[in-house]
């Protein structure tokens, strides 16, 4: 026997009653967190490939056929003659638009609020602090009396405008800013005679790549999921997918018995458009994870 063996055997004999406490507390979390978040999301899976019926009675994790997902996929894209392309289509365009304003905003604004110098820096740095803390729900109703003022209820912008405000992109560029990019890098670059904006174009923009991603990514994944917003400011067919999964919610019997007679979405439909729902934001987090990786570890090294 080798004295890594041997080590290692007497690492496990020695193992304490409150080491193998904290093993066990940690493994009961893991199961906890597989049952509370990976069993409901292999069951969402698997529901379109089956029929309501198979559903209720058969085994929850069994498969389906591809005939019934194909079915199902056919009743989803023909309601009401395809709207939900009409929902994601919505969302889609709220949230690039809001998107493009929000990096036009929040990114020069970091940059100025974590390396320039200015009257008021530490008040506008404190009241986007303050605002980062107010829930989000919270403000839907003024927000829904200015579009009103403003006659923007039903307008596109009524989504876009208040999906662009996002004072926790400004908060992150500007801890970015403030911890991973050097200001001698900045400051050689005005002795060589560049301006403030040549400084934040070719010299601060191209470092904050990460950042911009990280700024992008919960932008965009947070204004996708939003309900309750364009719930109250987009009625019919101007609202996001989020919303119209409300609408679909309603046309099954299983959630609203008294509209049983004019049903025409099944559970497995519903849960098909549901995986629909969620793909974009999957996608964009498949292939932008090496970003945001970057972005949330790069504010830890001071560069």
């Amino acid at each position: 026997m080798s004295a890594s063996d041997f080590s290692m055997d007497g690492a496990v004999g020695r193992m304490t009653p409150g080491r193998w406490l904290g093993r066990a507390f940690a493994i009961l979390i893991l199961i906890v967190f597989v049952l509370f978040f990976i069993v409901p999301l292999v069951w969402l899976v698997l529901a379109p490939t089956k029929t309501d019926r198979q559903l209720l009675l058969e085994m929850p994790f069994a498969f389906g056929s591809f005939e019934t997902l194909a079915a199902n996929w056919t009743t989803l894209v023909t309601f009401q003659k395809g709207l939900i392309w009409t929902w994601i289509g919505n969302s889609a365009f709220y949230c690039l638009a809001a998107l493009a304003i929000t990096l036009i905003i929040s990114i020069p604004a970091g940059y100025a609020m974590a390396l320039t110098e200015f009257r008021g820096r530490r008040t506008l740095l404190a009241a986007t602090l303050i605002v980062m803390l107010v829930p989000s729900t919270a403000l839907v109703l003024p927000i829904f009396l200015e579009l009103s003022a403003v006659k923007l209820i039903g307008n596109p912008l009524a989504a876009i405008l208040p999906f662009s405000f996002f004072p926790f992109g400004v908060y992150l560029t500007y801890i970015y800013f403030s911890t991973a990019i050097s200001r001698d890098l900045l400051d050689a670059a005005r002795v060589d005679g560049a301006n403030e904006f040549q400084v934040f174009t070719k010299i601060a923009m191209p470092l904050a790549t990460p950042v911009i991603a990280l700024v992008g990514f919960f932008n965009f994944t947070g204004n996708w999921n939003n309900y309750f917003l364009p719930y109250v400011t987009l009625p019919g067919r101007k609202s996001p997918v989020q919303v119209g999964l409300a609408e679909l919610l309603s046309n099954v019997p299983a959630f609203n018995p008294t509209n049983a007679a004019s049903t025409t979405i099944s559970l497995s439909s519903l849960a098909l458009g549901t995986l629909l729902a969620i793909a974009p934001v999957l996608i964009v987090f498949l292939f932008a994870q090496r970003y945001l990786v970057s972005g949330m570890t790069a504010g830890g090294i001071k560069g």
